[in-house]
């Protein structure tokens, strides 16, 4: 590692329990909640402990739910310097009643802000919304966009239609509006209304569906590339958390191919797709592939754009966290500085600063 510290993009904070956002819900939302418990969707089966690391929960606590706790297991562990908050609550967009779904937001963004971002300002946080409902998502956007901690919209990667289709496009605008990204993360493939977890179906097992991932993010990337979102909008940035990144290089190489072929097609797209990659998009670190060997490692982050687009993701409390001392094999110092730091400070507004190796 290096003394600049680290920007962490994907900190999973929690609720200790459903009750915690009752004074943010509408009575009839608590009652219901009372009687027949939260009703939203999940992830299905996972690893770990629930899903999160076993040494992650506090005595008688969700993971990721004390804020003492976190910063003293993990910002003081490993120089955090600021936490971009993720969340552990983004399935409650797939509640089927649309209004229950965009109160459960609203109650969540809001204890967020309480109690976390008003709390400590290292931190930062994504506004969870309603996505199946364009306009109640554009609503909580304006509710609370202007809060100066928030940094995006976030999104899961279980979705209807991919991300770039004119649908959407509200949602960009609004977050245009008040400065903020858009940001996706994996997650709830298959659950709701959404489309199924992998191209050919269901699997049986959730390394299947791990392993699919990209495949999700692969759908969205051409989406908005080729519906033009980032002709309509330029100064749209988009993050894409938690589907790991070397194959990001061949399916661009792919898509730069095709697009020399069939610009017939999408006349409107004007740029090679690894372009837009390279102003409009950023990606996660988490959970990184182990390479076989250290030159294959280098050549993919080069091939990927890492110096630029990369991000840090620890995906902390979750059971296959990434530590920032360990997921990386020796990097050139530059080039760590940036994905650890760097990076992240130029898209969401931080102070930059100057290290030196440690």
């Amino acid at each position: 590692m290096t003394n600049l510290g680290v920007i962490d993009c994907d900190i999973h904070h929690n609720i200790p329990d459903i009750k915690a956002i009752f004074p943010y819900l509408p009575r009839r939302y608590k009652e219901q909640i009372e009687t027949w418990g939260p009703l939203h969707g999940g992830f299905g089966h996972n690893g770990g402990r629930h899903g999160r690391r076993f040494d992650a929960f506090p005595d008688g606590e969700q993971a990721g739910s004390n804020l003492d706790f976190m910063i003293k297991q993990h910002f003081e562990e490993y120089n955090v310097k600021y936490g971009i908050l993720t969340g552990e609550f983004s399935s409650a967009a797939m509640v089927g009643d649309p209004y229950y779904a965009a109160a459960l937001c609203s109650a969540y963004n809001d204890y967020t802000i309480e109690h976390w971002l008003e709390k400590d300002q290292r931190l930062r946080g994504s506004i969870v919304i309603p996505y199946h409902d364009i306009a109640a998502s554009v609503k909580e956007i304006e509710r609370v966009g202007s809060h100066p901690q928030m940094v995006q919209a976030y999104v899961l990667g279980g979705a209807a239609h991919p991300y770039g289709q004119r649908n959407y496009h509200p949602i960009y605008e609004a977050c245009l509006k008040h400065g903020l990204h858009f940001a996706i993360h994996v997650g709830a493939e298959g659950a709701s209304r959404n489309a199924t977890t992998t191209g050919a179906g269901y699997p049986s097992y959730y390394i299947e569906g791990r392993a699919a991932r990209p495949q999700v993010f692969m759908a969205h990337m051409a989406s908005f590339v080729f519906e033009g979102v980032f002709e309509l909008y330029p100064e749209l940035k988009v993050i894409f958390i938690e589907a790991g990144v070397f194959w990001i290089a061949p399916y661009f190489w792919r898509l730069d191919q095709d697009w020399k072929a069939l610009r017939p097609q999408t006349p409107w797209v004007e740029k090679k797709p690894s372009e837009y990659l390279q102003t409009n998009m950023y990606y996660g670190s988490q959970p990184l592939e182990e390479v076989p060997n250290k030159a294959l490692f280098d050549q993919m982050l080069e091939a990927s754009f890492a110096k630029d687009r990369m991000l840090f993701c620890s995906d902390y409390p979750h059971w296959d966290f990434d530590s920032p001392k360990l997921t990386f094999p020796k990097m050139e110092k530059s080039l760590l500085d940036n994905v650890l730091y760097n990076n992240a400070a130029k898209l969401y507004g931080l102070p930059l600063q100057n290290g030196t190796e440690e």
